[in-house]
């Protein structure tokens, strides 16, 4: 979750957390069929799960590859919750993991001239290595090009986060540019890779 709508602008407090708010006229869970893993949904986030969001924007693990301050109140998320909650720009879930959450997804600065939107996701250090991201990241773009229509999405990595890299690249993303010295965390800055899929690319792998 963020105060803003981008990673790139103020308020900071929810910057790196995907999972705010839920679709407009869309409240259902999103079923991720197939796969070996175990049985995975994506919901709208609520209310009541902005302790574990919470939990998540002050890991410092965590933080340190969304380029954020590990800093983050409870009170403010709420209020920020309150705040966003109508906002049609933005699109955000809980991975529910029989019944458990998992992680947050997001499709945040939805841009409905454009038809783009920017991805982002955290899976909760627990179950990670379980294959969820890739499944998620996929239902999230079945959501983005199958229900809103969207014609591009975009996401920033950590160069030296190979792991999510190749997790995008499963999923189709191409690297389209490296944004050099982009975010400054742990002491130095950073490279990041600009990656970014087509609606037809997705589609045609479907």
């Amino acid at each position: 979750m963020r105060r803003a709508t981008s990673r790139r602008r103020a308020d900071p407090a929810l910057a790196g957390l995907p999972g705010l708010y839920p679709a407009a006229g869309a409240r259902g869970a999103l079923s991720v069929p197939g796969g070996t893993g175990p049985e995975m949904r994506l919901r709208a986030l609520e209310r009541d799960d902005l302790p574990f969001v919470h939990g998540l924007s002050n890991d410092s693990g965590i933080m340190s590859y969304w380029f954020e301050e590990p800093y983050e109140a409870l009170v403010e998320l709420q209020q920020i919750y309150d705040r966003h909650v109508h906002d049609s720009r933005e699109r955000r879930f809980i991975i529910d993991c029989a019944g458990e959450r998992a992680g947050l997804v997001e499709l945040v600065e939805i841009d409905y001239i454009h038809r783009n939107a920017e991805f982002q996701i955290i899976v909760h250090p627990g179950h990670q290595g379980r294959g969820l991201a890739g499944r998620a990241t996929r239902a999230a773009l079945d959501y983005a090009f199958g229900v809103l229509n969207l014609h591009k999405i975009y996401l920033v990595v950590d160069v030296e986060n190979p792991r999510a890299v190749r997790v995008y690249e499963k999923t189709g993303f191409t690297v389209e540019g490296t944004l050099r010295e982009e975010y400054f965390a742990d002491g130095r800055y950073r490279d990041a890779y600009r990656m970014a899929i087509l609606q037809r690319e997705h589609l045609g792998r479907s």
